[in-house]
């Protein structure tokens, strides 16, 4: 590799970079149980240590959130990605539950970096189709690595030895493997403003703001099932399910994410707001099963909730984000992207945290009936607010737009006018 990558080449480095953020974020899954035999952790521990990884990503996005836009996706993807690294290593050899913490925050640093600029770069790189095919290469990114988090984890941890530290070791290596390829990438993409980068919230101009609301609440209502399934999802399969196979347990979360990548390549037939309104139903079917799971105990419960929230995840993130790319412009969607997912990231932090008291203060079996009654009052919430946003308007993409037809903005930027 001694020359950059074609866009095709590009797009589907780009798809891996997305598909590192779900792997590196749920990477410690199948660990948590071990953590808390082996240090002796209060489910307040474990949740924090998921809980310490989101709040950071926020707050690269406060901090960080359009630099993209400035010095290029590529650059930014390769700081975020090296972050990873660092990260997976602490895991690999950490000899002490604050470690994990240090860990956490360099995975959060990794992800807050990467993961609104490999979005939009994905769209960049997607040529003909872009806003579906990038949406749905997104969902099905994010289930590679996501279902490759568990499957792999569950498999170590059960079967091969070093248990806490082996699926943190194969992580580490295709990183670096990823790392290596993200630097052949194009630099056709830097420096699309005529400004100079200084940190500042992430943007969204007053004529997309309307759409951003209803695309931020879809995606984050979607990113809480990764609370339930990567938080609390191993403990939920042990101690209330009261399955003692790990490899067992984590096929069954793994489930999620295969369904969540089936469903997304379904959903490019569907448009942005009909994806969102079946992904949320789904959603709701999928907490009723986990409700009966957990009074139940029965792993016969577990499987379809965790199969039929990764098609009502993968449903609502691809109509959240085919609803936004439609409307966004290029020079500003890295900034976009990172503020759509600075809304999700804090939401889930916050959430875990919560749920983690409970189940130590009362129990798991309750920490969980919350999160699912929490989730399908999202749910219901998000069906109105998409339902309300289309009745207002279609959504137009930009691309198609003529430029008349876009209000310049004071700093150069163009965004869709009300009145379109």
């Amino acid at each position: 590799m001694h020359k950059r990558l074609t866009n095709p080449q590009a797009f589907w480095v780009c798809a891996g970079v997305v598909a590192h953020t779900l792997w590196t974020s749920a990477a410690p899954a199948m660990t948590y149980p071990l953590y808390a035999q082996q240090w002796n952790l209060t489910p307040t521990i474990t949740t924090a240590i998921f809980a310490v990884y989101p709040i950071v990503v926020v707050a690269i996005l406060v901090i960080f959130g359009d630099v993209s836009d400035f010095i290029g996706r590529r650059a930014t993807m390769l700081f975020g990605l090296a972050s990873s690294i660092l990260g997976v290593l602490l895991f690999a050899v950490a000899p002490n539950v604050e470690t994990l913490f240090v860990g956490r925050i360099f995975m959060g640093i990794g992800v807050g970096l990467s993961a609104g600029p490999s979005t939009a770069a994905l769209q960049e790189y997607a040529g003909q189709g872009g806003v579906t095919r990038a949406s749905a290469t997104t969902i099905v990114a994010q289930a590679i690595g996501f279902s490759s988090a568990l499957l792999v984890g569950g498999v170590l941890v059960q079967y091969a030895p070093l248990p806490t530290r082996l699926s943190f070791i194969v992580l580490l290596v295709l990183l670096v493997v990823l790392f290596i390829f993200s630097w052949f990438l194009p630099r056709n993409l830097e420096r699309q403003t005529g400004r100079r980068w200084r940190p500042r919230m992430p943007q969204v101009e007053a004529g997309i703001r309307p759409t951003f609301l209803a695309a931020s609440i879809a995606v984050m209502t979607a990113y809480t099932h990764g609370v339930i399934i990567t938080s609390l999802g191993a403990q939920i399969a042990k101690e209330l399910v009261r399955s003692s196979n790990v490899f067992v347990n984590s096929f069954a979360l793994a489930l999620f994410a295969i369904s969540l990548g089936a469903a997304g390549l379904f959903a490019r037939r569907l448009s942005g707001t009909v994806a969102v309104i079946c992904g949320s139903l789904a959603s709701i079917v999928g907490m009723i099963f986990l409700a009966g799971a957990v009074v139940q105990h029965s792993l016969l419960f577990f499987i379809p909730a965790t199969a039929i929230s990764g098609v009502g995840y993968a449903l609502t993130v691809y109509g959240g984000l085919t609803i936004m790319n439609a409307v966004t412009p290029e020079a500003v969607r890295g900034g976009v992207m990172s503020a759509l997912y600075l809304l999700a990231y804090l939401f889930t932090g916050l959430l875990a945290v919560a749920l983690g008291k409970v189940a130590t203060v009362i129990n798991m079996a309750t920490a969980t009936m919350i999160g699912a009654g929490l989730m399908v009052a999202l749910c219901i919430i998000v069906i109105g607010v998409v339902s309300r946003l289309n009745n207002r308007s279609a959504v137009i993409p930009t691309s198609v737009l003529p430029l008349p037809s876009s209000r310049p903005l004071q700093n150069g930027r163009y965004c869709v006018s009300p009145d379109v």
